[in-house]
């Protein structure tokens, strides 16, 4: 049985992977946490085969926290699920020494065969972010910008393809949803786009 951990600091998403994969007889869950800090304060557990973590957590990222549980569990698997869907957050994740991604889109049924994978030696990630890393590793492939959006803009449209509701969004941001729906217009307007669906295929497509 594979010894598994979770970090996830949502309760409602801790509990439900947690449901789910401790009534799977591949699956020995060992402890479910909602902290980095929680888990290295905690010693009752055996050595975990791998880490399901989300990044945004409470104190310690799941990013930063990766390394540190690594001191601990050197030969440790990490499978990142996040809402996350940037190239800055999939780069630091990777270099932090995740072997895998996925977005928290996901259904369960396909969180459970990325852990399979892993422990099988693969290295799982949703379609949009393997397209991701390809890109990266392929510099020969030259995407003439499409437009010059902001930081925040394009927050903004990381947050879209994530599937997030403009409340959501604001949310996220701290900003009314009024100023995430100025922002929209003027990602529309920049990328020659009238809808949400074309803003989130040209970033899925590597063209932002």
């Amino acid at each position: 049985m594979i010894k598994l951990i979770i970090i996830e600091d949502i309760a409602e998403i801790r509990e439900g992977l947690s449901e789910y994969l401790s009534t799977d007889f591949e699956f020995n869950l060992i402890g479910s946490f909602d902290s980095i800090e929680t888990f290295l304060e905690n010693h009752v557990f055996p050595k975990p085969d791998m880490v399901l973590l989300d990044i945004g957590l409470p104190g310690i990222s799941g990013i930063n926290g990766i390394p540190l549980i690594q001191e601990r569990f050197p030969e440790t698997e990490f499978l990142i699920l996040s809402i996350y869907s940037d190239h800055d957050k999939v780069y630091q994740a990777l270099c932090a020494g995740a072997s895998g991604y996925l977005l928290k889109t996901e259904p369960l049924a396909q969180i459970k065969s990325a852990l399979l994978e892993l422990n099988s030696g693969g290295a799982p990630m949703s379609p949009q972010i393997a397209r991701k890393v390809i890109q990266h590793f392929r510099p020969d492939i030259k995407r003439e910008s499409k437009a010059d959006l902001t930081q925040k803009e394009r927050d903004v449209v990381n947050y879209l393809v994530d599937g997030m509701s403009y409340k959501q969004i604001a949310y996220q941001m701290g900003n009314t949803v009024e100023t995430i729906r100025h922002h929209i217009k003027n990602i529309y307007r920049k990328l020659h786009v009238n809808s949400k669906a074309e803003v989130i295929g040209k970033s899925l497509r590597g063209e932002l």
